[in-house]
């Protein structure tokens, strides 16, 4: 058993989607209900908060400088000290869905997907090559969430919460074509649903458990948990690997949906957790377009 410690007491609604800036050495991720993009830089203890009309679904850093984010209805750039970021790419006929988690691939293609707000499966997962055209890859989706890739880059790791699996598909980067699907983990925790999620250079998976407290490291081709990490909140929610060698783990969490009662009892709830020298993970890919 493994613990994790609090390293900003921010108290998020629902911290989501982080992702590493290695030019910056900067932590971002977003508070969803919050309509916040919060970053963080370990070398200075340096915090900004930057709120916005809309609700976001991710952050990552873009080749070309800025950040690409996700908000309720696309894709969007945004330059610290704009008011607001700008739209460079939506999906035809959004309906009843939000945007929700995203990460980019090892080609710089975003990958993220929506979520249904009726607790249909109106979501789906798109795909914004670096030229901006976006397409459809999965639909009939309940809540879009954790994205990997294998080190190697032939196998993708995919989270529609709800269904509690975690599914592989095989990969070809070169086209950015999923094939193949196969359930890599099936969640049986009670109460515990897969949330956002990472990988390792061992290519083992490190998986947020909504209702969990924790992260859980799989071994997604046996199947074998190698790893609990205690949270000190119900509501874990995603997870990256950040730092100079990326051997920490930075750990979202959040508030939203719990009771005076239950918060009660996890005041750290919403918060930014850390397990430090979890070991060597693997980079955030920046967006190419």
């Amino acid at each position: 058993m493994a613990q994790a410690e609090i390293l900003l007491d921010v108290k998020a609604a629902l911290g989501e989607g982080p992702s590493w800036d290695e030019r910056n050495g900067l932590l971002y991720w977003v508070d969803i209900d919050g309509k916040s993009l919060l970053t963080y830089d370990p070398a200075t203890g340096e915090q900004t908060k930057a709120t916005f009309g809309k609700k976001l679904g991710a952050a990552v850093p873009r080749q070309s400088g800025g950040i690409v984010l996700t908000l309720e209805d696309g894709f969007y750039a945004y330059e610290p000290g704009m008011d607001e970021p700008v739209l460079i790419g939506a999906p035809e006929g959004l309906s009843q869905v939000r945007f929700n988690d995203g990460k980019c691939d090892a080609a710089g293609r975003f990958w993220a997907g929506t979520a249904s707000l009726t607790g249909g499966t109106e979501g789906a997962l798109y795909c914004m090559d670096t030229d901006l055209s976006i397409r459809l890859v999965l639909d009939g989706i309940s809540c879009s969430n954790g994205l990997a890739w294998s080190t190697d880059n032939q196998i993708m790791y995919y989270i529609d919460s709800p269904t509690r699996n975690i599914m592989a598909y095989d990969y070809d980067l070169s086209s950015g074509q999923i094939s193949n699907p196969r359930v890599a983990i099936e969640v049986t925790e009670a109460g515990a649903v897969p949330d956002g999620m990472t990988i390792d250079e061992e290519g083992m998976i490190w998986v947020a458990l909504w209702g969990g407290y924790g992260i859980r490291r799989w071994n997604p081709h046996t199947g074998e948990l190698l790893l609990k990490v205690d949270v000190a909140a119900e509501q874990s929610s995603s997870c990256i690997f950040g730092g100079p060698e990326y051997r920490d783990l930075y750990i979202t969490s959040a508030r939203s949906g719990l009771t005076e009662a239950r918060l009660a009892d996890q005041p750290l709830a919403g918060g930014l957790f850390i397990y430090r020298n979890a070991g060597q993970g693997t980079p955030t890919y920046a967006f190419g377009g």
